[in-house]
């Protein structure tokens, strides 16, 4: 219920933002506001990237087959990729925008701004409320978005009233570059979580060295070792691990799953060992692997 209630979410605000691209569009042209224009354009920039993002949140959600083992997830994180980079684009077009506009200052329709400025409040205000729940990278991403357009016209509302009163165009510019930077801030926070998952780095609430303490606590473990923890969708995680015995004991692996639970693993895969064995994993190091293979590779020459 709550995956569909995401992918309701995202649909809702790509038409909320379609739609108001196209009626910014035409009451900019009536009005001859350029920067009501060029916001309309960036607008429907928004809509089309939050539209990727819902067909690949939907996609997300498919079953796992025999070519998808691990399921389709990271179709999710490939929309927060995509989104993230266009407001990354979008913020450093705003910039350049804003800066020219500094240098060379641009006549602009005060009361047109503050109509607008009015609707784009409320109507992108629904939008950032509707889509700020749910934990997937690529909902974050199109929130994000949300929250741009809300602050975006809350600063242009204010903007044009305070140009409208003091004349002064300049006021428009310098706020676009700040709300930008906020957006590239936020931006670059939310693609480095998305790298982070795809380098398949150890989750942030994920402590290894804790993660161990807690499992030998649980009895009849002597050891554990080749701890490997990931995330597939940046906040579930994947655990593979191997648990060395005094004796096999079945209902162990139950208690270690029980215990990364709290780690928020949903899923792990455990190998069993006795205090006897000899672990291939433990003995054998990639780079060993790496030579071996080339020698042998050299040898058959």
């Amino acid at each position: 219920m709550i995956i569909l209630k995401i992918e309701k979410n995202i649909f809702a605000a790509f038409l909320l933002n379609l739609l108001f691209s196209i009626i910014e569009f035409v009451g900019g042209t009536i009005t001859g506001s350029i920067a009501i224009v060029s916001d309309s354009i960036h607008d429907f920039g928004d809509a089309l990237s939050i539209g990727i993002a819902y067909f690949l949140e939907k996609k997300s959600n498919k079953k796992p087959n025999k070519k998808h083992t691990y399921g389709y997830t990271r179709y999710s994180m490939v929309g927060s990729i995509i989104t993230t980079v266009i407001l990354l684009l979008g913020s450093l077009f705003v910039i350049y925008e804003s800066i020219k506009r500094i240098i060379v200052p641009v006549k602009i329709n005060y009361d047109g701004m503050i109509i607008f400025a009015i609707f784009g409040v409320i109507i992108n205000f629904i939008a950032s409320y509707i889509t700020k729940e749910g934990d997937s990278l690529n909902q974050k991403a199109v929130n994000i978005h949300m929250l741009e357009d809300v602050l975006g016209w809350a600063l242009v509302l204010i903007g044009s009233i305070l140009m409208k009163i003091t004349n002064i165009s300049l006021i428009d510019p310098i706020l676009s570059i700040l709300v930008a930077l906020f957006i590239l801030l936020l931006s670059l926070k939310n693609l480095k979580k998305v790298i982070d998952v795809f380098l398949e780095t150890t989750p942030k609430n994920v402590d290894i060295d804790l993660v161990k303490q807690k499992i030998l606590e649980i009895n009849g473990i002597i050891d554990v070792h080749h701890i490997h923890v990931r995330s597939v969708d940046g906040y579930s995680n994947i655990a593979t691990l191997h648990i060395v015995l005094e004796e096999y004991d079945k209902k162990v692996k139950e208690k270690v799953r029980e215990k990364l639970l709290s780690y928020d693993i949903y899923h792990s895969t455990i190998e069993i060992e006795l205090k006897d064995e000899t672990c291939e994993a433990k003995k054998c190091k990639l780079s060993d692997r790496k030579i071996n293979k080339h020698t042998h590779s050299h040898d058959m020459k």
